[in-house]
Parts: structure tokens; sequence; C-alpha cells
């Protein structure tokens, strides 16, 4: 399982903390991008987050939490993100707005929140590169893990499985040392606060792999 780094609890130091996520272990470093409109909270602007992500060389897992979707995706496609991922709730046009990051050369991903079930992908999911499930309410790190986020990566494992789609499972919300070896089928796990509360970020980053 490939640990993707957010960095959304840090509070001070916020450059620096963020090169010693860059310089730890992680396979991808989680961009969360809210616009206080489709989740109560907002993070800082494209050209703050471009300053703040200029000497990192870790792949970038770009989560736009945000319902102006498509000039969020302009703004975030010139940071090179491995994965564009926007939220199935924000839009009415799902396979336009895939169309337009691929488009970009980038892999495309959709999120679901908590009350959002899996059958609402069922259109989407041989088009897509990647499946974010959120295990908490998206908009504030530090939540608790919600269980029931299991059964829909098992359905999404199962599903992949059974048609030959091609799509990692990505989960975010929650997920700390004592849970992550439940997360089976799961391709890459979000971890934030768990990571970044920490003092020694590379060390919590190697126990989360070989947990």
């Amino acid at each position: 399982m490939k640990i993707s780094a957010s960095f959304l609890a840090i509070k001070e130091n916020i450059k620096e903390n963020i090169k010693r996520l860059d310089n730890s272990s992680i396979d991808y470093l989680h961009v969360d991008i809210m616009d206080n409109i489709f989740v109560p909270n907002i993070t800082k602007n494209f050209n703050e987050i471009s300053e703040l992500l200029q000497d990192i060389n870790t792949l970038k897992d770009i989560h736009l939490m945000v319902s102006d979707v498509i000039s969020y995706i302009d703004d975030y496609s010139k940071l090179n993100p491995a994965f564009i991922t926007f939220h199935l709730e924000a839009v009415d046009n799902v396979k336009e707005v895939i169309d337009y990051i691929k488009n970009k050369n980038i892999k495309v991903g959709i999120s679901i929140k908590p009350n959002t079930m899996v059958d609402e992908l069922i259109d989407y999911l041989d088009l897509i590169d990647l499946v974010l499930v959120m295990s908490v309410e998206p908009g504030f790190g530090g939540q608790n893990f919600i269980d029931n986020s299991l059964d829909k990566i098992e359905k999404l494992y199962t599903l992949r499985k059974n048609n030959n789609y091609h799509y990692l499972i990505e989960i975010d919300g929650g997920i700390n040392a004592s849970n992550i070896n439940k997360l089976n089928g799961v391709d890459i796990a979000v971890v934030g606060s768990y990571i970044t509360n920490s003092d020694d970020y590379s060390k919590t980053v190697e126990e989360l792999k070989n947990t």
C-alpha cells in the first residue's frame, strides 16, 4: 500500500514541514484544495500553494473539494500532478470533467463523500484512473475513521476484479497505525495528522508502511 501524505493539519512552518514530508518515504503528497463552498473550509490560493510546493519532488496527488471544478483544474494542472481528483457530488457533467482532465495528460480521480454510494460511480469506473473514498466528512483533518468505508472498498475491489477495470482505490480520513491494516484492497492511503502531528515524519511513515 502506498502512502499519500496530507499537509492539511500543518499550521506552523508549513513550507519547512512539507519539505520534511518530501524527504520521507511517502509515495505522494496529497494536496487538499477547498473553496468554503463545497466544504465549510478554505485553503490557501493557488499562488500560495504553488510557492509552498516549489521545491517538492514527490508526486502530487491533487484533491479538489470545490464547486467550480474546471477553473481549479486549469490552475492545478500547472503543478504537473500525478492525479487530479474531483468530487462526484460537485458536478453535473461528470464525463466532461473526466475528459477535461485527461486532455491535460493527467490521471483522473473521482471522490465520493461518506453518504454517497459506490453505485453512483458505476457509469464512470471504466473511464477513470482512481477512486477516492472519503472515510470522514471532507473539510477538516483529524476526524475519526468511518467504518462503513470498508464496505465501499470491498465493493470497489470486487467491481474492479470482475470487470477488469484499472482504477486505483484510495482512501482518505482518520487513518493511522491502528487501522491501516484493515484497509484490504486499498492501493493508496491518505494520511494527514497522524504523520504531521508526530515528531519524526520519516519514522511514522515507515511505521505505517510496515504495519
